[in-house]
């Protein structure tokens, strides 16, 4: 059996991705999704459920755990004391093929902002950098297809 498997959603813009991130987490055997910055939560402060969110998760975002933390530095630091390994998702000179990455202890995947990714202040607090290489003219996936290729081929617990 592999390790535990969570996830970090930063300042993500589209609920529809986060929604969508939340069916794949729950596919992929995630085990809880955390939201930092901006990013849309399931139910709004009155409890209600957001739709778009609703609409891609098909209820996944309802048992699935999740929390929010306005900001992520000092929840990252509470992960690493916990002895978590921090990955940031993103194409950095520092960063890795995803393929070459097998989590070694509980891992805590960070994905970030549609057009901005992860910001440099954000990498600099992740224990490694992963990237799935582009080979086409476009630079980028969207940030929900890169979250199926990242915990299916390095996050899922039975690799």
């Amino acid at each position: 059996m592999g390790h535990k498997i969570a996830v970090l959603l930063h300042n993500i813009r589209s609920a529809h991705n986060v929604g969508s991130i939340f069916r794949t987490a729950d596919a992929a055997g995630v085990s809880r999704i955390y939201l930092s910055g901006y990013t849309p939560k399931p139910t709004d402060r009155f409890g209600r459920a957001q739709k778009e969110i609703k609409k891609t998760a098909l209820g996944a975002e309802t048992f699935l755990p999740w929390e929010h933390n306005a900001a992520p530095d000092a929840f990252i630091t509470e992960m690493k004391k916990k002895d978590w390994s921090i990955v940031g998702v993103e194409q950095d000179a520092r960063a890795v093929d995803y393929r070459k990455f097998k989590p070694r202890k509980p891992t805590l995947f960070i994905f970030g902002n549609e057009v901005l990714g992860l910001s440099k202040e954000l990498r600099a607090k992740c224990d490694e950098l992963i990237e799935i290489p582009m080979r086409g003219r476009k630079e980028s996936l969207n940030v929900s297809v890169a979250a199926g290729v990242i915990l299916f081929a390095c996050g899922s617990p039975n690799t």
